[in-house]
């Protein structure tokens, strides 16, 4: 009997990339980014062991060339409740290792307080390491403040 294996006519797309990437990166320890995703018990749902399931749910869910796939909760599962198709900028301000900030009931990384308050993140960075309070931080504009004002 042969094997009827579906051709689903996909293979060296960018999406069919995406998809062996992620499987890829949470299923083999020798993945270098292995320790971030399967390595911290990070999966890829069964649903999406079939490429043809993944497709279904990318184009129905906004995928278009340009985007990148994202887990809402950065500690969940590649699943389709937890998953969503964004720029490189929402990608970039998701990242783990920004430094987040919560002021006036928003937790937000460094860059997008920097858009709103317009300060240099830099700025925003020396100030807190230099023990301004958050509020300081975040309201003072820009510009020279001696030792003594931090202090107060």
């Amino acid at each position: 009997m042969k094997n009827h294996r579906i051709i689903h006519g996909k293979n060296g797309t960018k999406l069919n990339g995406v998809w062996c990437d992620m499987r890829y990166r949470c299923s083999n320890p020798n993945s270098k980014y292995y320790k971030n995703y399967g390595g911290r018990g990070i999966s890829v749902c069964n649903e999406w062991d079939k490429f043809e399931n993944f497709y279904k749910w990318a184009m129905s869910n906004g995928y278009r060339n340009g985007l990148s796939i994202d887990r809402i909760d950065g500690n969940g599962n590649y699943e389709p409740n937890n998953c969503r198709w964004v720029d490189m900028k929402t990608q970039q301000r998701n990242r783990g290792n920004n430094r987040k900030v919560e002021y006036d009931d928003k937790s937000l990384c460094l860059t997008e307080w920097s858009e709103i308050t317009g300060l240099h993140p830099k700025t925003i960075t020396y100030r807190l390491n230099s023990g301004w309070s958050i509020e300081e931080t975040l309201t003072k504009p820009k510009g020279k403040y001696s030792r003594k004002l931090v202090e107060e």
